[in-house]
């Protein structure tokens, strides 16, 4: 799975990764690489300083904090907790976001029946931030590709990516580790696996012939090698800011809240007008919504945060809910949405050219590489130029399908990008949009491309 990730770090000077992030190294050897792992690549430590007698505090507390997870120390470890312990201003930010987004993390991983002390990965992936959005498209605080997303259950369309809720994501990003645990029996290991997929962790345990991390760890793609001890220090520097002259900031909104269920379409600005508070706390409580308009319905209501409010704000924001004045309507046209790229159809294959990597060809599509290899049964990351590569796991049996399919009693159509259900029923005599709705059992007019959809014969 590909990941975020927030350290980086340069011999003498700052290196900026991402317009608002700086992190400064301690001095010893780096060697960036250019691995397609994610946004930010981990500082490579090929020449970690030798551990001193000074440095067995470090182990000590290390120990003292061991619940589930190994908290290994060694020179890689305390080359991540020099870089973080360097970074005060910002550890001391994500400090304050903890107070809010740890408690949902706990509760998260409790149901789920994993180690609490696992929260800490978050912070290496995401900063705590849930709007943050690698080069390759991981999302969220818990940085989820797209297919991976699908697979756990989060949903992303015109109006929601539930990779940027909280709860939604801590929920899938522990099911995603439960997994790894389960067929690793390591937590190091699935931890390691978060970073680079359950098959490179596999290939890396048959090379070594060990299922020990540090064993394996030469084995693991470049990025991975650094993800779990950057996952140890940040365990460490969370647990001894103090130690690092690290002061929490206060977090920048609401830590108390209040829950409430919305089955209509509804703006955050008309909700944050009436209870007179910031549109930013607001956004930044319900990250989820893409356009700022909850779309719940009574079918499926969707979840509204909001900072903790009297009780005589509770009428105001009832009469917001119920007031068809400051509801936004869902669009009576609703379009199969488009990519955020404006690329044209993906296409069922592509050929391999010169010079390509399956890195290159996996982010040129949207896919993630694991997925593209299991596609085309490949077993290492070599293109071979010329080779043709399914583009997705249904390409054979969508090649040369026509759009549209006749039945006895009804035609089967395939949406394409900036269908409506009007102008679908337009294409057809005697089709009609309620016709259309009954035929396909659809509860709203949300459509996708490549859905399949029955219109009636007249």
């Amino acid at each position: 799975m590909k990941r975020f990730f927030i350290l980086i770090a340069c011999l003498l000077s700052l290196h900026v990764v991402k317009a608002s992030t700086h992190f400064v190294s301690s001095a010893f050897s780096l060697t960036f690489q250019t691995e397609r792992q994610d946004t930010v690549i981990l500082p490579v430590i090929s020449q970690p300083p030798p551990l001193t007698s000074q440095n067995n505090i470090y182990k000590r507390r290390l120990d003292s904090l061991k619940k589930d997870v190994p908290l290994d120390y060694n020179e890689y470890v305390q080359s991540y907790i020099d870089i973080y312990s360097h970074n005060r201003d910002e550890m001391g930010r994500v400090l304050g976001l903890t107070k809010y987004y740890f408690p949902i993390y706990e509760k998260a991983f409790k149901d789920a029946g994993i180690p609490d002390e696992i929260k800490y990965l978050s912070i290496v992936e995401s900063k705590l931030d849930p709007y943050a959005v690698s080069r390759v498209g991981a999302t969220g605080l818990w940085q989820f590709m797209f297919t991976t997303a699908r697979l756990y259950g989060l949903n992303m369309d015109d109006y929601v990516d539930d990779r940027r809720d909280p709860i939604q994501a801590s929920y899938a990003a522990a099911a995603y580790l439960k997994d790894a645990y389960q067929e690793f029996g390591d937590w190091l290991l699935a931890i390691a696996s978060y970073n680079c997929g359950k098959s490179n962790v596999e290939h890396a345990i048959d090379k070594a012939g060990s299922s020990d991390f540090w064993a394996i760890r030469e084995y693991l793609p470049v990025e991975t090698r650094g993800y779990v001890p950057a996952y140890i220090a940040v365990a460490y520097v969370m647990n001894y800011y103090d130690k690092c002259n690290i002061v929490p900031r206060p977090c920048d909104f609401s830590l108390k809240t209040d829950t409430v269920l919305v089955n209509k379409y509804i703006s955050l600005g008309s909700i944050a007008q009436v209870l007179n508070i910031d549109i930013g706390v607001l956004t930044m409580l319900n990250p989820a919504y893409k356009r700022q308009i909850i779309n719940g319905t009574v079918a499926t209501p969707r979840r509204l945060v909001v900072p903790q409010i009297d009780q005589g704000k509770y009428a105001a924001l009832y009469n917001a809910l119920n007031n068809s004045n400051v509801v936004v309507t869902a669009p009576q046209a609703a379009y199969a949405p488009y990519h955020e790229s404006n690329a044209e159809k993906t296409p069922l294959y592509h050929k391999v050219r010169r010079g390509e990597t399956l890195g290159d060809i996996a982010d040129t599509y949207g896919v993630e590489l694991e997925d593209l290899k299991a596609w085309n049964h490949l077993h290492s990351n070599k293109a071979v130029i010329g080779q043709k590569l399914k583009l997705s796991e249904t390409a054979d049996d969508q090649e040369d399908r026509p759009a549209v399919k006749h039945n006895h009693n009804y035609i089967t159509y395939e949406v394409k990008r900036g269908d409506t259900l009007i102008g679908i029923a337009a294409k057809f005599d005697g089709a009609t949009v309620e016709k259309i709705r009954s035929l396909n059992g659809l509860k709203k007019d949300q459509l996708q491309p490549g859905m399949k959809i029955r219109i009636g014969k007249s």
